[in-house]
């Protein structure tokens, strides 16, 4: 009697693929962009190390502010080292795909791993991403009020582009109202959903120590990140103060949201630039800080990161 055999495609090592795949894409992307990595470490070579090592520390701190807030988002504990090891991991993934999504499916995939159903996941990455964006937009304004020439929005946003950005926005949210009220199974789904959200925050914020990781994590990630950028303009001896570097970073951070690209690479460095030519940094300066910058937060961990995620697949924590 024959005996049956698994199809080909079955046999084919596919853990083993996957891990390899972010990887290829890094390495791949890494040559594409070759001429804005190089003349980034050049730059870099004039500049203090010092200040370097202090934005890469802040870099670093920012993921295990990531940590504390997914932490947050959920009630159940989730094992923190490989909690930490899947926020480094997801920051990799986030540069792979627009708007966060890469990062997104990391974290769905670690929490479904660590035993929470699909619903209650999702739940706990939309108040994760709430509570990250209230937060960034909650610190900008509050250095805009304490520093309040420290920005000019008039040079950084194109007359009517508020407008403009506004109108776009409400058509698309009533646009997407009417949808739901028109498909009955999208309607349910988005019941299901909004119920188990608010059952979620409603749990979360009867604890004082969930309230806290998530709220203070959320604060704390973008404000490492700005302090990344401030020790960046440190390091070299950019002419303009320290808080207005800072809310260059929150301004651009919020506009480059608009412009889904993955890991914000273009949007990020454009606004990023504009932000900091707009508080006074000469053009040349501001340029050379952008691509220091991302080359500490972006293409730096770009790699070990990729590599993380393979491992992280390989072992099942993901």
């Amino acid at each position: 009697m024959a005996t049956e055999t698994a199809p080909r495609w079955r046999r084919l090592p596919l853990r083993e693929i996957a891990c390899l795949v972010p990887v290829v894409a890094v390495a791949a992307w890494a040559v594409w962009s070759w001429p804005v990595v190089e003349e980034g470490f050049l730059r870099m070579l004039a500049a203090d190390r010092s200040w370097l090592v202090a934005a890469a520390a802040a870099t670093g701190m920012a993921w295990v502010a990531a940590a504390f807030a997914r932490q947050g988002a959920v009630v159940e504990r989730l094992p923190p080292a490989r909690l930490l090891a899947t926020q480094f991991a997801a920051s990799s993934a986030n540069h792979l795909l627009p708007s966060g999504l890469g990062a997104g499916a990391v974290n769905l995939r670690f929490m479904s791993v660590c035993g929470l159903p699909p619903a209650r996941s999702s739940a706990a990455l939309a108040l994760y991403l709430l509570a990250e964006s209230v937060a960034r937009v909650a610190l900008l304004l509050s250095l805009l009020a304490a520093f309040p020439h420290a920005l000019r929005i008039g040079h950084l946003v194109p007359g009517g582009a508020l407008t403009s950005l506004a109108m776009t926005g409400g058509v698309l949210l009533a646009a997407a109202l009417l949808l739901i009220a028109a498909v009955r199974p999208l309607r349910r789904v988005v019941r299901t959903f909004l119920s188990t959200a608010l059952s979620e925050a409603r749990s979360i914020h009867a604890r004082p120590d969930r309230v806290l990781a998530l709220w203070g994590g959320s604060l704390a990630f973008p404000a490492l990140q700005a302090s990344g950028l401030v020790a960046v303009g440190l390091s070299l001896h950019l002419p303009v103060p320290a808080m207005h570097v800072a809310v260059a970073y929150l301004a651009a951070s919020v506009m480059a949201a608009a412009v889904p690209t993955p890991g914000g690479i273009g949007s990020v460095d454009a606004a990023l630039a504009l932000a900091l030519i707009t508080v006074g940094a000469p053009a040349a300066v501001a340029t050379a800080a952008v691509l220091a910058f991302r080359l500490i937060t972006v293409w730096l961990p770009l790699l070990p990161g990729a590599l993380m995620l393979g491992a992280l697949v390989r072992w099942k924590v993901l």
